[in-house]
């Protein structure tokens, strides 16, 4: 598959996901060749956080403790859809410029790993959802001070025929300019 057809069919896995459990193995693969992304320096600021399919009701027991009680039942449905998650979390450099640069490091990390993921028919979203920010989340998922969550990314195995149609995009000759 090409890299331009890869990019364009891409989709957002946000529900429907099969009961399948995503394996470690696949992940560890998948972020393999997603830690090529564009890094300078070569500062790696990321590190990983995976809850396997087996480990999900765990995770979902201690992530509810985040919430007030009358949100868990919500919460509890939003957390059992995916088959699994991997966090994506950042150490933050004070330094505005390099801490700039190691955000956009690892959000071209995200997104190499869901593309790679969508060649081999792993759905994934990238969620910034408020317990991204929450320090009773953090403690709950060891996210220490200096660190950022990027991104919660749900994964899952789907259907093909659950997969959302293409939203129309701004052609880019609408958005370009040339400096005279």
């Amino acid at each position: 598959m090409s890299i331009s057809k890869v990019i364009r069919e891409r989709r957002s896995i946000k529900k429907d996901y099969k009961p399948d459990p995503v394996s470690e193995e696949l992940v560890l693969e998948l972020l393999n060749d997603a830690v090529y992304a564009p890094n300078h320096c070569l500062r790696e600021p990321w590190r990983f956080l995976f809850v396997p399919t087996e480990n999900k009701g765990a995770f979902i027991e201690r992530m509810l403790t985040v919430y007030p009680p009358e949100h868990h039942e919500y919460r509890r449905q939003l957390f059992s859809a995916p088959a699994a998650y991997l966090i994506v979390i950042m150490k933050e450099d004070p330094r505005q410029k390099q801490w700039e640069e190691d955000f956009s490091s690892t959000c071209a990390l995200i997104q190499n790993f869901q593309l790679l993921a969508w060649e081999r028919g792993l759905g994934v979203v990238w969620k910034t959802n408020p317990h991204n920010w929450d320090p009773k989340a953090h403690q709950v998922l060891g996210v220490q001070p200096g660190e950022k969550i990027v991104g919660f990314l749900h994964l899952g195995y789907f259907e093909p025929d659950s997969v959302p149609k293409a939203a129309p995009r701004t052609p880019a000759e609408k958005k370009f300019t040339r400096f005279e």
